[in-house]
């Protein structure tokens, strides 16, 4: 028997090293005992004494790859079970493709573990303030395996522009802006309990909750309890749960306010003819005043009022959202319903300051399909975006932006027409013929849709970081500001 101790938790390098002489040297698996340190036998192990060397070290690539990912598990069979494939695969190269073998079932119950271990690292990850200058932050998790090294550099990816420490029972990341290393574990007790972050992340928790979609198994499933004790929102999770039947009867006899008959039925609503059809607006008092007339569509019909844009009229950025909500149209103003308290919090956690933004729809009528007292929010087809174009184009000669910013696939349709999608556009600064820049993200309200918990976390993370994008090219590439008074936080 050959006792080894294997110098390593989750490298693929040093793992690599250890097993190649004994893989030339023709050792069966079971002939091998793997040790880790701390083990006792570890400390009466035998020296190792192979025989010469009786055959090639060949393994498939796919079994590199699968291996270092397997590594990272915790069950400490990982390392028997690794040596004994890539002695097998000497002889049968296409193992990796049985998936009816008990080995390659256990491999793959190994690497699937690792990868949700990694996307919870990445979804419930929290970093907190460890200074007052809101530059340098720290977060501690508790993964079920040796994930660390594998995921950290999806946050240097992602929070480049800060530093930050990621503190583990087993090792420790730690990112400069340049560099990424990695030391000891750590205890709890390092990282700061509390800071201004976490009142963001119970207001976004709180508006995303539908009490009406709560499957408690599934969200245990999804978002583990273990996890509870480190995010600031678990704190709600058992009042909400509590609460959740009455709050839903509550939503289900309450429902949307349908508007009164009276604004319905209006049908004085047309553009002033004083002098022929009007091309071009002195004001924006004088546009807001007129849009209340507008019939260029059959939207006015049914909606309670236009919802015309706000905000400074020499503001340097228009965020240009789809159309108005079942509270805005009650309202009258843009963004004010459960999708513009998730762009409040959003602009917040990046320094932005809203009162320096001009905010207003593609489409300024709400466009809704009743369904009893609700009013279920319905997609503006084309034509119906092209006809409020109108409005747009007067809200941007009059106010003449440097930077617009389309939220959502409606509000980029109608700046870059129809070819215009996210996926393609995101993240880029897109000039346009008058030489304004236009940025493509999301709609806030794509993140109360999700129905997935952790999906929503990754999207408003990215939300949040094409925010601090436009911020940054507003104030470095056109020196103009739209940050808070208060010193500008966020990634």
């Amino acid at each position: 028997m050959y006792r080894v101790l294997v110098p390593t938790l989750n490298e693929l390098k040093p793992w690599r090293d250890t097993v190649r002489p004994l893989l030339a040297a023709g050792v069966a698996p079971e002939a091998v005992i793997w040790l880790q340190e701390g083990d006792p036998e570890a400390l009466f192990g035998d020296a190792l004494d192979l025989p010469d060397e009786t055959r090639p070290v060949r393994v498939p690539p796919d079994f590199i790859a699968a291996a270092e990912r397997a590594l990272c598990h915790a069950d400490p069979r990982r390392f028997d079970l690794l040596y004994r494939l890539a002695y097998r695969l000497g002889d049968d190269r296409g193992l990796l493709s049985v998936a009816s073998d008990p080995d390659i079932v256990m491999l793959t119950r190994l690497m699937k573990a690792v990868k949700r271990d990694s996307h919870k690292m990445k979804a419930f990850v929290r970093f907190r303030a460890i200074d007052d200058s809101n530059e340098r932050f720290a977060a501690w998790f508790e993964p079920d395996h040796f994930t660390l090294e594998r995921t950290a550099p999806f946050f240097a990816e992602r929070f480049a522009g800060m530093e930050w420490a990621i503190l583990t029972p087993y090792r420790s990341a730690f990112w400069d802006r340049k560099t990424l290393s990695f030391g000891p574990g750590a205890q709890k007790r390092d990282v700061p309990s509390d800071d201004a972050l976490e009142d963001a992340w119970r207001t976004y928790f709180a508006s995303i909750f539908n009490p009406a979609r709560l499957k408690v198994s599934a969200m245990t499933s999804e978002m583990p309890r273990k996890y509870w004790r480190n995010l600031p929102e678990a704190g709600l999770i058992d009042g909400m749960i509590k609460t959740a039947q009455a709050r839903e009867a509550e939503m289900i006899a309450s429902g949307a306010s349908q508007p009164p008959s009276r604004h319905l039925k209006q049908a004085a609503r047309v553009v002033p003819e004083a002098g022929g059809p009007v091309d071009r607006f002195e004001s924006l008092g004088d546009a807001a005043q007129a849009v209340q007339g507008c019939t260029r569509c059959p939207l006015y019909q049914n909606a309670t009022q236009a919802v015309f844009g706000v905000g400074p009229s020499d503001a340097s950025v228009m965020m240009v959202g789809e159309q108005p909500g079942d509270s805005e149209d009650i309202a009258g103003q843009p963004f004010v319903g459960p999708a513009g308290q998730v762009f409040d919090a959003a602009l917040g956690e990046v320094g932005i300051d809203r009162a320096k933004l001009f905010i207003t729809n593609a489409v300024k009528h709400f466009k809704f399909v009743p369904r009893g007292k609700r009013r279920i929010h319905q997609t503006p087809k084309p034509g119906e975006v092209n006809a409020c174009r109108f409005w747009l184009d007067q809200e941007i000669a009059l106010v003449r932006p440097k930077v617009i910013v389309a939220m959502g696939a409606t509000a980029a349709r109608s700046l870059l027409g129809p070819g215009a999608t996210i996926a393609k556009m995101r993240g880029a600064p897109i000039p346009i013929e008058d030489g304004t820049i236009v940025f493509v993200t999301i709609h806030p309200s794509y993140l109360l849709r999700l129905p997935d918990r952790e999906k929503a976390a990754l999207e408003r993370d990215r939300f949040v970081r094409d925010l601090a994008m436009i911020r940054d090219h507003v104030e470095s590439a056109i020196g103009a500001s739209v940050a808070l008074d208060s010193t500008t936080a966020g990634p």
